[in-house]
């Protein structure tokens, strides 16, 4: 599929394209078209390039030090980057909490947080989620009291995605215990350096440790970077949690997804079989369902138009999406999909690789992505969402 582009996009899609040939390290775009791992040092060595350019934050407004990009622009800056194998931008930083301090922060943290962002120079952490509180946000119960000039934290987040490297994190943290519990949130900025912060990672399924436990133990943190008004933090983190969902969506990647996975079919000798080749068109047919509901926001807000609330529907077929594609490229390597220890695969241990070349790592993201369906708000609770906004 194809958008119908003025002149002026298909100029810009063509700058994207040139550009990112030029400056995308070539093993970068190799280690993300199979699926291995990336180092902090590969994502964000890839986000200060996009920064020098300006284009780490191109779609915020000039006036934070975006560039200003239309909703189609940036979609197709992300359709170019996808196609070329870069990393993917991370949403802590851009797409998260640099449009909560734009929309609900003041002209003194625009000025102090939003400059480290657009350069890729500051990692941004999430800390929502918490022991009992996950999709259940309103029942966090990380303290902060205010004594003076500060908050004194206590408490624990958990699932942090990447808190291992982050230089900053942006938390819910009760500030009330008056009236319901939403009413006594509050949203903070906290420098991961502080005394009094831990973290202790999380090892996962396939033996990375990309969540994180973070402890805080009387940590004090400045009044000066509390985000809106004291209690009225669920507000923001709903506003939050709609750009969260609707990144969850990840058409772009999912299209390269499917490119990979008829590689593989190919490669393995199922692409012949035609009950295999129903299910790749199935799910074709489902990426292209879900780009025409994507393309269908940004026409609406092109034309001014105020568009459904969608980020749980796009949320739900965005994840579901990510997981089958990753359940048909093991069916389609079999018993070549099973190892995920990037060192064997490659044969530094034996000399040898163990597994074709497109068959590594399919074990390790298999797993890594049962969690799609959770984060960010479970599906079961997305599907809730959906059900009240169309039958209200």
């Amino acid at each position: 599929m194809d958008l119908k582009l003025t002149d002026q996009e298909t100029a810009f899609r063509e700058e994207v394209r040139a550009w990112v040939a030029d400056n995308l390290p070539a093993h970068l775009a190799s280690k993300v078209r199979g699926g291995f791992r990336l180092t902090r040092d590969d994502m964000q060595g890839w986000f200060r390039i996009l920064g020098k350019k300006g284009w780490h934050c191109g779609s915020w407004p000039i006036e934070f030090g975006g560039q200003g990009w239309s909703p189609v622009q940036k979609y197709l800056f992300e359709e170019e980057c996808a196609r070329a194998g870069a990393p993917r931008v991370l949403s802590f930083g851009p797409f998260m909490v640099g449009p909560v301090i734009m929309k609900f922060g003041n002209s003194e943290q625009h000025k102090r947080f939003l400059p480290g962002i657009c350069s890729g120079d500051v990692w941004w952490s999430q800390g929502y989620s918490e022991p009992g509180a996950g999709s259940d946000l309103v029942s966090v119960k990380t303290r902060a009291n205010r004594k003076g000039d500060v908050y004194i934290v206590n408490g624990q987040k958990t699932w942090s995605t990447y808190g291992q490297y982050g230089d900053w994190i942006f938390c819910l943290v009760r500030t009330s215990q008056e009236g319901k519990p939403q009413n006594g949130i509050s949203f903070l900025l906290i420098d991961m350096t502080s005394p009094g912060i831990s973290v202790r990672p999380i090892k996962l399924l396939d033996g990375e440790c990309e969540v994180n436990e973070i402890f805080f133990d009387d940590v004090a943190v400045p009044a000066d970077n509390l985000i809106g008004e004291e209690n009225k933090g669920w507000t923001y983190a709903k506003y939050l949690l709609g750009l969260e969902r609707t990144a969850i969506a990840n058409v772009n990647r999912a299209k390269q997804e499917l490119v990979r996975l008829k590689h593989i079919a190919q490669a393995e000798g199922v692409y012949a079989d035609g009950r295999f080749r129903d299910e790749i068109a199935r799910l074709e047919v489902e990426i292209l369902a879900l780009e025409l509901l994507v393309l269908r926001v940004l026409t609406s807000r092109n034309s001014g138009g105020q568009p459904m609330d969608i980020a749980a529907l796009l949320k739900i077929r965005g994840s579901e999406i990510q997981q089958r594609l990753l359940e048909l490229m093991m069916l389609a390597a079999g018993p070549a999909s099973l190892p995920f220890i990037e060192t064997a695969i490659l044969g530094e241990i034996s000399g040898d690789p163990v597994v074709p070349a497109h068959a590594a790592p399919l074990a390790s993201g298999y797993l890594n992505m049962r969690k799609s369906s959770i984060y960010g708000g479970t599906n079961e609770i997305q599907r809730n969402i959906v059900a009240q906004t169309m039958l209200a």
